[in-house]
Order: C-alpha cells, then structure tokens, then sequence
C-alpha cells in the first residue's frame, strides 16, 4: 500500500465492523473502452486506499466481497483474472499488512480454488495470524446461503457426536458456526455501483446492519465517499427492534 494521503481521523461515533459490496469494476472499464480486468486491477488500488484509511482510523473490522460464489458464472477469461489478482494480491501485500499490523482471514468456500492458491491463502493467514490491528476479512467464493447451509450442516454434526444438545441449539449459538464466528457483528454495509441488493452477501450477519448504497463505480469510490458513509452511519438511530427513548 502505498502512502496515501487521508482525511483527518473523523471524531463522530464510528462502525466497529464494515463489509463492502465492491460492485462496478467491469462496467467503470467499459466505460473506458477497456476490459472488464483492467477494471478489476483498478479495484485492487482502491481496496489498497480503503485499508489504509481504515487503520488510519480504527476501524476493528472491513470485510470486503471480493468473489461470491455465483462470480463462477462469469467469462472464464474473467473468473481466471480475478484469481490471478488475487493470488497477487496475496503475493505482494504480506510485508504492508505486517506493516500496519493487520490480521488477514479469508470467508468462503476455498476449496474449489487451485492448489497454489489455497497454499497462497493459508500462508497469508498464518504469517498475519497474530497482528493485533485491523482484522481484513475477504469474502472469495463466498455466499450468504451457502455460509448458513454449512452452519447447519456442523450443527448436525454436533448433536450426532453429542457435543451439542439439539435443545441448546439458539441464534448465539448457531452464529458460533458461521464463518464469521470470531468476529464482531457487521454495523455498516457499503454498497457501491448503483444496485440496492444484497447479492447472497452475509446473509445472517446482517439481519441488523445498516446498509448505505451509492451509485459510484467501485474504482471511483474513496475515503472521502466512505467517510459520507460513515457519517451517515453516526447520525441513524439503531433500535434493533426496540424503542429509543429521546
């Protein structure tokens, strides 16, 4: 990450946990008379920005969706672009995310990933393992369905083995078999790119975050747009199915 200059730490009441839907790559490069991969690698710099804004101002969570598991259903061309950047970005950002003291943990289903991905993403996380910073949480063949399915699937497990009664079975309880299950819960989601849908992205992590969408293209979004977001966020009541009194 290179240095980048950012706004003065915001002083209003902060989100503990931010996830972004990265939404527009493909349609900022054509736009641009480019391929939809050059847009892509446009969105790669931009993540590296975000990062970097969100130690700057203690953010504890950013989970980012970098790839659902419906993205297989792209180009080839695409999809093989997408992991070649990935495995990149892996690559080459170790020593920055030691850097800035930044915990690096991948959400989704990897296995369908090739084997020298897999071991890219495993020494990530192991050589970041005990950084004490932000904790960077990437959603690659990741899908909110599929995140609830395999919950309940260990779940099962659980009760066969007898290591859990089917009686104790409650929301704490089953979110402890989520992929997100060491993490605090999302208060802010981000979606950018004009579309308002959530797109199969945390689908019970969610259930009581407040979402802010934007019509800006995923390259052109900043730390100036995300700060709106943020100040946004500061400004909303969350009664979480309660009542706030004035």
């Amino acid at each position: 990450m290179k240095n980048l200059k950012i706004k003065e730490k915001i002083n209003k009441k902060i989100p503990d946990h931010i996830a972004i839907i990265m939404d527009g790559n493909g349609r900022w490069a054509e736009k641009q008379g480019k391929i939809r991969a050059f847009g892509h690698k446009a969105g790669f710099e931009k993540v590296k920005e975000i990062i970097k804004f969100s130690v700057h101002n203690n953010i504890k969570v950013l989970t980012l969706y970098t790839f659902s598991s419906e993205n297989w259903k792209r180009p080839k061309s695409e999809v093989s672009s997408l992991l070649e950047l990935f495995s990149f970005a892996l690559k080459n950002e170790i020593k920055n995310l030691n850097k800035y003291n930044i915990c690096l943990k991948i959400i989704g289903d990897v296995t369908y990933f090739n084997s020298e991905l897999q071991r890219c993403i495993n020494y990530a996380e192991k050589i970041t393992l005990n950084n004490s910073g932000l904790i960077l949480n990437i959603a690659a063949n990741y899908g909110g369905k599929w995140d609830i399915v395999e919950g309940v699937k260990k779940i099962v497990s659980a009760v066969q083995d007898g290591y859990l009664n089917i009686h104790q079975i409650e929301e704490k309880i089953f979110s402890q078999y989520l992929c997100t299950n060491s993490l605090l819960p999302v208060d802010l989601v981000i979606r950018t790119g004009g579309e308002k849908r959530i797109s199969n992205f945390l689908l019970w992590q969610i259930a009581y975050s407040e979402l802010y969408f934007t019509d800006v293209l995923w390259p052109d979004f900043d730390q100036f747009i995300l700060q709106d977001a943020i100040n946004d966020f500061s400004i909303r009541k969350r009664r979480f199915g309660g009542i706030i009194k004035d």
